[in-house]
């Protein structure tokens, strides 16, 4: 990499500075790419910020991720050392969020996944970032969208799961309270960050926002408490996963991996060229089980398209692209519900003869296509009810939202269920049971799950479809 020369680019105007490093746009003048070349003068860098270049260069050596930001070459002469990286287009999402003052929701949600990708990736990696903050996350612009980036690793270091440190690195603002208060800290610390990003982007500022140092340690050592605004609205989901976010206690923190599979932020289901690929195949695998009869398996795979599509749907910059999306989207949901119908229509009495027994059954409906299973022998789940009251509680909520299911009542069911699995799940979960107690609740315990998961993509795609009526009856009422 040595091999190449500071003279082989040419250096355009400077996009920023930081403690011990100016950044400018380049042109690689053999090429004629447009890049950016951060340059660090050699006179200026103590050994602390020597360390630090050599941490950034040999992460960034590693790291190739779409959402981090690329190095491409390192160079030094005489006077300066030169970090040569892909350059962003768009600006920061400091700048950003300054810009718009605050960001909707989704466009909030759509970065959080792009970060959170970065995040998972660097995990994989042991890779600690230590100073995220909307001024190192980049922007780009690809196919008319935003695109984020991670960039300036100058503070990151390898830390395992386990690991702590306790040298202060990030930015205060954005420094987790056990890195301010001079404590030892582990990975956590950048989850802590992702709060307070989270919340700059919906609120338009951080949580402990001061004018000074002095008055931002001080709200950290008092533990004030940090109230999540309520305008504008956030759903509840989000509400949710900030508070987690935002815990200032490392061990009451959210966990990467609960983070990674938080079902708001839904990182399997996130736009890209793959899940389109899946959404088709599924839409597909839909459309043939529908011409056998096997109308189960096809509603299973029309909702299961769906939760790709929907967000694809959103995220689609191109207006006609998108239109086409919906209309396809719009198509999918109508075969689904239709599908729904005909299988509530024509199934039997779902109330089983061991809930009846127990009191636990309710009204006789057939909701949305269970999954597969298991039978269990007369009584057994009656003896379970009797024997665990949330047990008894969790089936008669479940059999409810099955009935409101059963009748298009689909946000009273989704609730009945979240409530139901709320009941069931920490008795699966426990030591109490035999094991074939358990294999029994958690047969009921999946197919609710499958129930719900059915529901959410439903109801995604008519709320989609209800703001794009709303957006169009608008924009009618403003032309007449």
């Amino acid at each position: 990499m040595c091999e190449a020369k500071i003279t082989d680019y040419k250096l355009l105007e400077q996009l920023g500075s930081g403690t011990y490093a100016v950044v400018h746009r380049a042109l690689k003048k053999t090429t004629k790419e447009i890049l950016a070349v951060k340059v660090m003068a050699k006179s200026k860098l103590s050994h602390t910020a020597l360390d630090n270049i050599v941490s950034e260069i040999s992460l960034l050596k590693r790291l190739k991720h779409p959402h981090i930001v690329e190095m491409r070459d390192f160079l030094w002469d005489e006077e300066n050392i030169y970090i040569v990286m892909e350059y962003c287009d768009a600006g920061n999402l400091s700048t950003y969020i300054k810009l718009q003052r605050t960001l909707d929701e989704g466009t909030c949600k759509r970065f959080l996944q792009q970060l959170a990708l970065a995040l998972r990736y660097m995990r994989q990696h042991d890779v600690s970032h230590l100073d995220l903050k909307p001024a190192n996350l980049l922007l780009t612009m690809e196919r008319g969208a935003h695109v984020l980036k991670v960039g300036d690793f100058g503070f990151a270091q390898r830390l395992k799961l386990n690991q702590e440190n306790t040298a202060v690195k990030g930015s205060p603002l954005y420094m987790a309270p056990e890195i301010l208060l001079h404590r030892s800290y582990g990975p956590a610390a950048d989850l802590w960050s992702v709060g307070v990003i989270l919340y700059e982007c919906l609120f338009g500022a951080a949580p402990y926002s001061s004018t000074t140092l002095h008055e931002l340690a001080g709200r950290i050592h008092r533990n004030d408490p940090i109230a999540i605004p309520t305008r504008p609205p956030i759903t509840p989901d989000c509400r949710q996963l900030l508070t987690r976010l935002l815990q200032r206690d490392p061990a009451r923190r959210i966990t990467f991996d609960q983070f990674f599979d938080d079902a708001y932020l839904d990182l399997a289901h996130v736009p890209c060229d793959e899940h389109l690929e899946k959404a088709i195949a599924l839409i597909n695998q839909a459309i043939e089980r529908e011409r056998e009869q096997a109308y189960e398996a096809a509603y299973r795979a029309y909702c299961q398209g769906l939760q790709y599509f929907v967000p694809i749907t959103r995220a689609e910059p191109d207006a006609s692209k998108r239109q086409l999306l919906r209309q396809r989207v719009l198509t999918y949901l109508n075969r689904a519900e239709t599908l729904k119908r005909h299988i509530a229509t024509h199934a039997p009495d779902s109330t089983e003869p061991d809930e009846r027994a127990s009191g636990t059954g309710g009204p006789s409906a057939a909701a949305v296509p269970a999954a597969t299973g298991t039978r269990c022998r007369p009584d057994a789940m009656a003896e379970l009810a009797r024997a665990f009251r949330p047990v008894a509680d969790g089936l008669r909520i479940g059999r409810h939202a099955d009935a409101d299911a059963s009748q298009n009542r689909l946000d009273e069911a989704l609730q009945g269920y979240t409530t139901a699995l709320g009941l069931l799940l920490p008795v699966l979960h426990s030591d109490t049971l035999t094991a074939a107690q358990k294999e029994l609740l958690r047969a009921r315990i999946m197919r609710w799950m499958e129930e719900a998961e059915h529901i959410k993509s439903i109801r995604s795609a008519q709320i989609m479809q209800e703001m794009e009526s709303t957006e169009a009856n608008h924009y009618g009422c403003c032309l007449q």
